[in-house]
Formats: structure tokens, sequence, C-alpha cells
């Protein structure tokens, strides 16, 4: 097989931004020990956990507001089962049967239940309506709880076209109110009205909503001092992480020696980080960015420089998933092809028992995904449709929304105990997505605006005390 060269066709991506700056990278020197803080933090959770025994001497108003406060300081991963008991027995009535005229903890209840899988009627904001249907003038009055209502109705599942007017109304008035607002109320509305709260990743609110929370009346300094603490030792254990893989991606990107494709080693990283949060999924967050990675240079191969003909047998050869096949492969491709049976060998490697019957799934996700990957979404619409830019985008971007109710309400049928990991890591992959690719911008090929978040992310001064 003869070695083939560049395409006509190839394209000169961007460089990194960020070259082997996390490699080299030394963060501050903490005040505190690293021991001191994890032991504190295990202090500080239970104290957190004896909260929760106490839940039958508290309002369905305050477990909402606590549970809320929890998952936004992004340390409700401790809680899952207590959080989980708690909103099924609000949700049943067990604990104490909704009365409130308080827009904000009704919608807080609606998004909180419908988040964790139980369905909840958008009945519940009738009472907020007038005699015509509409919601009541002095609803715009109340910022924070349109703001409630905005974000729970992201919750909606297909058929809920009711829901569509809510979000019309209450984005029109956040709108108009948000330039009059102070902070936190107005920095959490702009938020939203870019990528409503439910969409939204959680590790960026908690970035945010930790110093706003401490701005907020009546707040529970247990909680931030637990969130401040997660949030360092999470972000500590992490840019290890991130200079693992940015090693790791170094070597192989040389090794495969694809030119022509993107350097994007640290973005990788942060999708891995977006759809497997926390400390705990450290094993999960580096599988899954290698596997974009190894994605990522397949995708330039079919988009940028291969032959139809180079396609064709690097899908063979896929569909084989044998060493054997780099003999019908180009040069270029044969040691990409082997490095990637490599990384699959590995990640079967550091799987248990029980959890290997994964990689060959993936194998096969792989293979599914070379097939007809050339023209954007956009212009293989506009080519089927025969429509302009403006009318496919508007298109796909319906297709976006009906995709996201399809997930609301999978979410809320699945077998809980079976498929939480997974569901979420579904749901995490699409919050990633509505960040890179907001506003229509692919910020994963060119990187000037995730390279703001990814500062934020990984080099912002903690905010810890």
């Amino acid at each position: 097989m003869e070695t083939t060269t560049a395409g006509a066709g190839d394209t000169a991506f961007e460089p990194s931004l960020w070259d082997d700056f996390f490699v080299s990278y030394t963060p501050p020197c903490s005040q505190m020990s690293e021991e001191w803080m994890r032991e504190r933090a295990e202090e500080l959770r239970m104290e957190v956990r004896r909260m929760f025994e106490a839940v039958n001497g508290m309002s369905v108003a305050d477990l909402m507001v606590l549970v809320d406060a929890l998952q936004r300081l992004g340390i409700d991963n401790h809680y899952q089962k207590e959080i989980y008991t708690t909103l099924s027995r609000v949700h049943t009535g067990e604990l104490e049967i909704l009365r409130s005229e308080e827009l904000h903890i009704v919608a807080l209840r609606f998004r909180l239940l419908r988040q964790h899988g139980f369905f909840v009627s958008t009945d519940v904001f009738d009472e907020f309506r007038d005699g015509t249907g509409n919601f009541n003038t002095c609803l715009t009055r109340d910022p924070k709880g349109l703001l409630s209502l905005y974000n729970a109705a992201y919750l909606a599942v297909p058929g809920e076209d009711v829901l569509d007017g809510v979000i019309a109304f209450t984005r029109t008035h956040l709108e108009a109110m948000k330039g009059n607002l102070t902070s936190p109320i107005a920095d959490q509305i702009c938020r939203a009205l870019d990528i409503p709260l439910p969409r939204y990743m959680p590790q960026l609110e908690t970035m945010h909503f930790i110093t706003e929370y401490e701005q907020e009346d009546g707040h529970n300094a247990t909680l931030l001092e637990l969130a401040r603490l997660d949030y360092c030792l999470t972000r500590s254990a992490q840019l290890k992480e991130l200079r693992t893989f940015c090693l790791w991606w170094k070597d192989f990107y040389k090794n495969v020696n694809l030119t022509y494709s993107l350097d994007r080693g640290v973005e990788m990283y942060f999708w891995g980080f977006g759809v497997f949060p926390g400390e705990g999924n450290s094993r999960a967050r580096i599988i899954f960015s290698k596997i974009v990675a190894l994605i990522s240079l397949m995708d330039d191969t079919f988009d940028t420089h291969a032959t139809f003909e180079d396609c064709k047998n690097l899908d063979e050869a896929i569909q084989r998933w044998d060493e054997s096949a780099t003999s019908i492969l180009p040069e270029y491709l044969r040691m990409y092809y082997t490095k990637m049976l490599s990384c699959f060998n590995e990640f079967e490697d550091i799987l248990e028992p029980k959890e290997k019957y994964r990689v060959p799934y993936v194998q096969k996700a792989k293979g599914r995904k070379n097939k007809n990957d050339v023209a954007s979404s956009l212009d293989c619409y506009m080519n089927e449709h025969g429509t302009t830019g403006t009318e496919a985008a508007a298109a796909l971007s319906a297709m976006v929304e009906h995709a996201w109710r399809r997930i609301n309400k999978a979410f809320m049928e699945i077998d809980r105990a079976l498929l939480r990991a997974l569901s979420l890591a579904v749901i995490n992959q699409a919050r990633t997505n509505e960040v890179v690719y907001f506003g229509g911008n692919d910020a994963y090929t060119f990187t000037d605006d995730l390279q703001g978040i990814i500062k934020s992310v990984f080099l912002k001064s903690a905010p810890v005390k």
C-alpha cells in the first residue's frame, strides 16, 4: 500500500493555545495542607448528613432550598442517597403537601423533582395564572420567582407545549429586568438566558455559585465551607490528571504523526471533565478523554485529509478490529490504527472483570462513527431540504430542543438503580455540548472562547478562604 500524501482539501487548523502549559504548570501553594482539608471536609460532610436526619422537622420549602444549594455548590454527590430519599418523600406527599404562594419554591420543587426522575404535572403553575390563562402581572416584579420558573420550564418533555409559553413569558421579562438588577441575581439571570440551569455544566455553575451563595441572606456556613474545600481538593486532583493526560497526548500525537489534525489535548480533557465530574470519576474521565482524542483524529482524517479509498479502508480495518488489518491501510494511518487498538486494550486492562463488556460496545460505536462523516449538519440540512443557512440553523435548533425533551422524558422513565450513572453521563455530554458549541460556534476547533472558560476552571484562584 502506498503512502498517501496530504489531500488537496487539507485544512490548516489553529495551533494549540496551550502548548505545554499544563505540563509545566505548578499551582500556587495552599496555606492549608491537603491532609487537613480532607479531614475538615469529612467533619463537615457528617454535619450536613445530620441535617438530613432532621428532615421531618423541615418544611418542603427549606428542603428544596437545601437540595438546590447542595447541587449548585457541587457537593450533592456526597448525599445522593439522602437526596433521593428526601425527594421521594416530598413527591409522594409523605413529608408535606406543598401549599405555597411563592413561585420560586413551587418552580424549584418542580425542577428538582424532575431532575431526579420524579414526574410532576405542569398544573402546579396554574395557581399563578389569571382567569384568562395568562400569568399574573405581579410575577413580573419577582425576578427570583421568574428565574426559577424559567429554569424549571427547561425540564419539559415532548408534548408539553404549555411550557413553551412559560419560557417565552419568563425570558421576555427577565431580559427586560436584568439591566436593573444587582448581583448575584443579575449574574444568575444572564447565565440562564445564555444556557438554562438544567443544561449548564454543573462544574461551571459551582464556580460562580460558591461566591454568590455567600452573598445570600441566611446562607448555611457549613455548606459554604464544605463547598470551598471540596472545590479546592477536586481541582487539585484534576490538575494532576490534566498534566498526566497532556503528557500522554503529546506523546500520542507525536507518534501517530497526523500533522493535519487538531492539537487539542487540553480541550479533550475538558470534555472528560464535563461528562464525568467529581474527584471520584478519575478513571472514567481519563478513558473518555482518550476516546475523544481518538475520535478527533479520525474526524479530521475523514473531513480534511483522507481520500475516499482511505476512508473505506479505515472503515474496514475498524470493522475487523485486528492488527493484521494494518496491511490494507495507507502508511500514514497505520500507526494511528495500531495505537487505537492499544488504547482499547489498555482500557480493558484497567477495568474490573464485571465492567469489561463496555469495551466491545465502544468499539462498535467507533465503527459506526466512520460512515458518511464529511459535511456539517448545517450543510447536510441545507442540501437535503433546499433551505437557507438561517432556516437550517433554526430547524437544527428545534431538533436540539426536541432531543433535550426526549432526554428529560427518558430520565424520568429509567430504572434509577441500574442506569443513573449512565444517564447522567449522557446528560453531562449534552451539557458540555451546550458550552462548547454555544451560539452555534465551534469552540473546540476555534478555541478562543473556550480558553477563557478553561482558565477560569483550572487557573482562577479557588474560592477558598
